[in-house]
């Protein structure tokens, strides 16, 4: 028989990435990703995984964020014990960023089960620990790009290099039947073809099927030239009118961009005049694992033979003490601090002291998740609560769409056009709006026989023709 595929995760959302394949008695996981964007969402993660734990027989994860990392602690939590295959770079980024997942669910738990005290309901339990995921860390089996892994009997890993972040990948697979080899190529997310630091995207002339991210099948980033002209202008305009910049940042991947190009326009934006802050402990680690994988992308992002970024007012604030005084600086600070979509960590600190400061800026570089304060403040929220407390938002708020680590539409068009057999094509990890723009381009451009993936479809992966 052939290989099955079963789509679960990031069907018509970008976040939870998760996908099954059956290759006769066997059954493995693609991706086992977070899901995130409030409250509501956030606590379909306790949902029983879509297959029994005990049938799993694999994990392929693409990359490290944790959209498609961030429930492998749970499936080991839930009994899991076999292998999850990954990059080298990716396994040391998750070493970083999946015990800093336990340690928020643990911190969260805390704070519910605080105010459940004294109402007779019953406490909650993390999702799961920092000491849940320090141990599945151990399970990795990781490899670099091009080297082909049996999986399981008859199935064929390779990874190859996806431009979006340090260790991201494209992951070709496989499959030995009785009827032939069939081949799946699952793009995982693929990078934006002026990715300051990364290399561009790995492309395909043959597969059977295909798995492609959506994310911004509907847009198209503004070119990088542009980019760095508006950020120049957003540097100009917060100095003379004396305030900070916030950029909540992800951090893997954005963060060390925007510090790459910091770097190359130091003196252009007049950094000179700005104390720049890394105020992210997980930030400043995956930037020091960057240096150590610094042979698998083409730019040097850091001094000679240094850990140390090219910017020489930057300061790393790893303590909530140094993270703190940061708070004291009415002007001339620009500081980088996670999370990305502003759902957690010291970002909100600093929104909750700066956010109604009309002579302040926000700088938002990456995508913002339905149900996110980011996406809220996006989208013109007139006021914002940060622990209960309401807050005008009277900050002057810039979205910097050239900063993506993502493909534009353009760019998934034409990493697809590159195969000659216009193989079927599923679309995954986007909204529904961006999801049919991009099946339309598609369909239209390239006659492409493409499929917007619904959960609990399944579709069998058949042997390579000719």
């Amino acid at each position: 028989m052939n290989a099955e595929l079963q789509f679960f995760g990031a069907t018509g959302e970008v976040t939870g990435s998760l996908y099954v394949i059956r290759t006769g008695t066997h059954t493995v996981l693609l991706e086992c990703g977070l899901i995130q964007g409030g409250a509501e969402n956030e606590e379909r993660n306790r949902d029983p995984f879509p297959v029994a734990v005990e049938e799993i027989d694999a994990v392929i994860l693409s990359h490290a964020h944790i959209d498609h990392s961030g429930r492998i602690p749970l499936l080991f939590r839930r009994g899991y014990d076999g292998p999850v295959y990954a990059h080298t770079a990716t396994q040391a980024l998750c070493e970083i960023m999946l015990p800093d997942s336990g340690y928020l669910n643990e911190k969260e738990a805390e704070r519910e089960n605080r105010k459940r005290r004294g109402t007779g309901k019953s406490f909650v339990l993390p999702l799961y620990t920092r000491e849940d995921a320090e141990k599945c860390i151990g399970q990795f089996e990781s490899s670099p790009y091009g080297q082909r892994i049996s999986v399981v009997p008859g199935l064929t890993l390779c990874f190859h290099d996806a431009g979006h972040i340090l260790g991201s990948t494209i992951v070709e697979l496989e499959f030995a039947g009785e009827d032939g080899t069939s081949k799946l190529i699952f793009s995982g997310d693929l990078g934006y073809r002026d990715a300051p630091v990364m290399n561009p995207p790995a492309t395909f002339s043959h597969a059977d099927t295909v798995l492609m991210e959506s994310t911004y099948g509907d847009r198209l980033h503004r070119p990088i030239d542009e980019t760095l002209d508006e950020l120049g202008g957003v540097f100009e305009s917060a100095r003379a009118n004396q305030g900070n910049i916030l950029i909540p940042a992800f951090t893997v991947g954005r963060t060390q961009d925007l510090l790459y190009l910091m770097a190359e326009n130091f003196e252009r934006w007049k950094l000179d005049k700005w104390d720049i802050f890394l105020d992210s402990p997980m930030g400043i680690e995956a930037t020091d694992t960057y240096a150590k994988f610094r042979h698998l992308y083409g730019v040097e992002l850091f001094r000679p033979g240094t850990s140390e970024p090219n910017l020489p007012n930057l300061r790393e604030t790893r303590t909530p003490e140094e993270s703190m005084q940061i708070n004291d600086i009415e002007s001339g600070a620009i500081i980088i601090a996670g999370s990305g979509m502003c759902s957690g960590g010291r970002i909100l600190h600093h929104l909750k002291n700066n956010i109604w400061r009309p002579e302040c800026h926000l700088l938002i570089i990456g995508y913002q998740a339905f149900g996110t304060l980011g996406r809220r403040i996006v989208d013109g929220a007139e006021t914002v609560k940060l622990w209960g407390d309401s807050y005008r938002v009277r900050i002057d708020v810039h979205t910097v769409g050239g900063l993506s680590a993502h493909g534009d539409q353009a760019d998934l068009v034409t990493w697809y056009r590159a195969f000659e057999n216009a193989p079927p094509l599923y679309l995954v990890h986007g909204e529904q709006k961006a999801q049919k723009a991009l099946a339309q381009k598609l369909r239209k451009e390239l006659d492409a026989p493409v499929t917007i993936a619904s959960r609990g479809q399944k579709t069998e992966i058949g042997p390579v023709a000719g």
